[in-house]
């Protein structure tokens, strides 16, 4: 049976491993950031109407340009965004592999701030552009002169600021972005801001949208996995000037979006109330969780999304493996002494604490 080292794959790919998180059958999986509030029933038939409609017409293309999703998605980040300054692909992971495939490749470079979505290097990696991780401040945050400074130093085409920041939820400030922004634009470089959590943040006024205007290498890219409860959906899409919309498009496969697709994100948007009413209980959630993680005498991270890393463990992977053993699964980012766990519905939050209070010892 062939291996994969008995295949000519490309150098730079060989002894990689490909993305992904435990995928295991628990009572309790707080362990990948997803909502775990199901979508309202309601919200639920319009979409399963659509999509059954969708049927009708699959021996058709669906529409390349998506124009009824992009116009939904621009009226839902308000801002004054228009359709024109919309794009979207099957998950933000998609939508960052465009923009790779636009403004990266051989020859060309990025740089995030570690530790950080995993998936920044991995995109760069499988396109060819090299990947800069410069450390991140004292308790992973972020100032004005360590993002500009390590910009000006490195000069990258492409710079990604996740904000709020996955694994550690460190909010992002806008003056932050600003300062990035402006050494980014003084060469002539891309600068990209993930706000995939950004519905779950103490000020959700407080987002990049707010900076598009007149800054033509801004891009911000959202999701609809997290707060719309639509993981399984995969789509992701972000807002940036018209321009960058054209250069995404000579990248993208054709028809990359399906009819299934585009169906079912614009039922979740007609129902955007519905679905982000879960979010205020999330929320409540992970504060809970932070201050009850005090209790315990650990140390939670300062959030903003739907996730909290805490530290204080002296075994964090024992502490690990202890909760799985009483069914709770959460993650183990390999950072040493720390743990990240999703906020659940309040019963799987509640079965997280008591375990972890068990395994501390009460």
């Amino acid at each position: 049976m062939t291996e994969l080292s008995d295949l000519p794959l490309r150098d730079d790919l060989k002894g990689r491993k490909p993305y992904g998180a435990p995928q295991l059958q628990v009572s309790v999986a707080l362990n990948v950031n997803e909502n775990t509030h199901r979508i309202p029933e309601p919200a639920a038939l319009d979409i399963v109407g659509r999509l059954a409609a969708a049927v009708l017409e699959v021996n058709r293309y669906p529409d390349r340009e998506f124009v009824e999703l992009r116009t939904a998605l621009a009226k839902y980040l308000g801002h004054n965004i228009s359709k024109e300054q919309v794009w979207a692909a099957n998950g933000s992971n998609e939508v960052l592999q465009h923009i790779f495939q636009a403004f990266g490749g051989p020859g060309r470079s990025s740089l995030s701030f570690t530790p950080t979505y995993s998936m920044y290097s991995l995109i760069a990696e499988g396109t060819g552009t090299k990947y800069l991780g410069i450390p991140r401040g004292d308790r992973y945050e972020l100032t004005e002169d360590l993002v500009s400074g390590a910009i000006l130093q490195h000069r990258p085409d492409i710079v990604l600021l996740c904000s709020p920041n996955n694994p550690t939820g460190t909010p992002l400030d806008l003056g932050v972005i600003e300062a990035a922004y402006e050494a980014v634009a003084s060469y002539g470089g891309i600068l990209v801001v993930d706000e995939a959590y950004a519905e779950f943040a103490h000020e959700t006024s407080e987002t990049a949208l707010l900076l598009l205007s007149d800054r033509p290498n801004l891009l911000v890219s959202r999701t609809m996995s997290k707060a719309f409860a639509f993981a399984g959906a995969r789509v992701g899409y972000l807002a940036a000037d018209p321009a960058v919309i054209d250069a995404l498009r000579l990248v993208r496969l054709p028809y990359h979006l399906s009819a299934f697709t585009q169906a079912a994100a614009l039922g979740a948007l007609a129902h955007a109330t519905e679905l982000l009413a879960n979010v205020d209980d999330i929320r409540f959630q992970r504060d809970r969780i932070v201050l009850e993680l005090q209790d315990m005498g650990l140390d939670p991270f300062r959030t903003d999304s739907n996730f909290v890393l805490f530290g204080g463990l002296e075994d964090s992977h024992r502490v690990w493996q202890e909760l799985l053993d009483q069914d709770v699964l959460i993650r183990d980012m390999g950072i040493p002494g720390t743990l990240r766990v999703t906020a659940g519905t309040a019963s799987e939050t509640t079965s997280f604490l008591n375990a972890l209070r068990a395994i501390l010892g009460g």
